[in-house]
């Protein structure tokens, strides 16, 4: 009973978290909020349902699945879900190699893959791994995003221009778009252009003004005022007014197979971005987020998505701002949004048929630019050259190879890049800060002082398998050329949180030379409880005799005879 008593006590309410002790007064706000969320969605959900080659009720599908969803499992206040235009390339991208854009055959895949995504979202959630949503670096996050972007932005120029949408890669696709320029309908252009000088001139005065919803149904008016489809300009045409119905998909298990790599995939960047969200609009700014409880309501998202026929979805940044920022108090503005495309869907779809698809690849053009980030590629490039050039290796993976391999590839750089941070770490030597007893490593910006017969040295990373081998080069250089040589060795630990089972083995070995060779060891300050257990576990006390560990350097040159600290 204890037990049970302390485990709700932190995971919270099992449904509608955000709802926790609500109160009418913040109806109101709430009912705004999710007006002006439904305003900004409109535009957005049926741009991103275009994007990935879907019509535009999945689109709306696929946001009323991940309000509802997020609302009844998640635990951040603000945080919209839905179709999103990060994830919608890479999924669209990974189908169409097991489909055609837009078949029947398409649409099953997305369907399944949504399930699949929300299954692989919903166990993150449960068994707590919001380490994951850390796998990707800010560099290669950056990159990531420019990648996609150049994405969005070459796969909608063609309905901007009025162009037949050309196949191939990526730089083929260029190629060709820029040799068809001359043939450009002037009536497409004017539209996408003008949407986007609208949307992005309202978002400059102030996100809360629905930019894209005013752009679109000005966009509109002039189709139909100017009889515009009869001068080549498509538009969205006849959206049904009907209402999903839950269903699962049909596939062999050998089709279920094929999709597992991708919805790991995008499993892998809707956890980078819904923590991502998370962090930055918390509901609590004094408490931690509750990450892996939004994993669970993402994945409860995507799971109504799938089984009302749509895609994947995701939290999305902008959207989840403009309810903060529009004074939302809980999930009840996303709701309440959903409801609005809803009765949209059933009251309201033959509003949409006149909507020109130049306007929506607008919006998208509107999305693709602001979501590279400019000031943090140019601080980046400035602070250090080298992550600047993991920005670029990851922009030119995602844009010139298939974009599931890119992204992929976008991953292992990531984790490449933090393999190799850990394996240029190496042994440090402290000094005595003059008149005190604290010992600190050495540094040309401050003088210090050693103590005859004794080495005090650190290593601050985590000591593995990665780094063991330099470690114990450094160590041995270090005995061997010291001058004169020391009596005492004293390892600082502090910065020491994980020992793995190679580097004990290192340790050991080191330990067992010193001993050999008259060097009295110890180690000072071990706090982390990880690399302690390792201590007992790797059976590192059978050759460091465990009075050999302290609680400071000062205290070990003390109690060792190394001589005063």
């Amino acid at each position: 009973m204890a037990q049970d008593a302390t485990r709700r006590a932190r995971t919270g309410w099992p449904v509608l978290a955000s709802l926790k002790a609500y109160r009418a007064g913040a109806l109101p706000a709430d009912l705004v909020a999710g007006l002006t969320l439904a305003a900004i969605a409109i535009p957005e959900q049926m741009a991103t349902a275009r994007l990935g080659g879907f019509a535009p009720q999945i689109g709306f599908f696929a946001f009323i699945a991940g309000s509802v969803g997020f609302a009844l499992l998640g635990a951040n206040r603000f945080l919209s879900c839905g179709a999103d235009s990060t994830i919608t390339p890479i999924f669209a991208g990974g189908l169409a190699l097991l489909a055609a854009t837009g078949s029947p055959e398409y649409q099953t895949f997305a369907v399944a893959l949504a399930l699949l995504v929300g299954i692989l979202l919903v166990a993150s959630g449960l068994f707590r791994l919001g380490g994951i949503a850390n796998l990707l670096s800010v560099p290669v996050t950056v990159g990531f995003l420019v990648g996609i972007s150049v994405h969005i932005l070459v796969s909608q120029l063609p309905g901007v221009l009025g162009l037949p949408a050309p196949s191939g890669p990526m730089l083929a696709k260029l190629a060709v778009l820029a040799g068809e320029l001359g043939h450009a309908n002037i009536f497409t252009v004017v539209i996408g252009l003008g949407v986007l000088a609208v949307v992005a001139g309202c978002a400059a005065i102030s996100e809360k003004i629905p930019g894209a919803l005013i752009a679109l149904i000005a966009a509109t008016v002039a189709v139909i005022a100017a009889d515009l489809e009869a001068k080549g300009v498509h538009v969205v045409g006849a959206v049904p007014a009907t209402l999903p119905t839950p269903s699962l998909p049909e596939i062999s298990p050998e089709k279920w197979a094929r999709l597992i790599p991708l919805s790991l995939l995008i499993a892998i960047v809707v956890m980078v971005q819904t923590a991502a969200v998370t962090r930055a609009f918390p509901s609590d700014p004094e408490k931690p987020a509750d990450v892996d409880r939004d994993f669970l309501g993402a994945g409860c998202g995507s799971l109504l998505s799938g089984l009302f026929g749509a895609f994947p979805v995701n939290a999305s940044p902008p959207r989840t701002g403009i309810v903060s920022e529009t004074g939302g108090r809980s999930q009840l503005a996303g709701l309440f949004a959903a409801a609005i495309v809803l009765a949209l869907l059933a009251f309201g779809a033959s509003l949409l048929q006149h909507v020109p698809e130049a306007a929506l690849g607008g919006v998208l053009l509107f999305v693709a630019l602001r979501i590279i980030r400019f000031g943090q590629i140019a601080l980046i490039y400035r602070q250090s050259l080298a992550e600047f050039l993991l920005i670029v290796a990851t922009a030119a993976a995602i844009i010139v190879l298939p974009i599931e391999q890119g992204v992929a590839l976008g991953i292992a750089l990531s984790l490449l890049h933090g393999i190799w941070s850990i394996t240029r770490a190496h042994l440090v030597e402290f000094e005595r800060v003059p008149a005190t007893t604290i010992w600190w490593p050495a540094s040309p910006h401050h003088a210090g002082e050693r103590t005859s017969g004794v080495a005090v040295v650190g290593f601050q990373a985590p000591l593995t398998f990665l780094n063991a081998a330099s470690f114990r080069a450094d160590m041995q250089q270090l005995l061997q050329t010291r001058t004169p040589a020391p009596r005492l060795l004293v390892l600082e630990a502090n910065s020491i949180p994980e020992i793995d089972f190679t580097a004990a083995q290192t340790l050991r070995e080191l330990f067992k030379i010193c001993a050999e060779t008259g060097v009295t060891v110890a180690v000072a300050r071990l706090e982390s409880l990880r690399a302690q257990a390792a201590f007992e576990r790797f059976g590192i006390y059978e050759v460091l005799p465990r009075d050999h560990i302290f609680h400071s350097v000062h205290e070990a040159i003390e109690a060792l005879g190394g001589g005063k600290g």
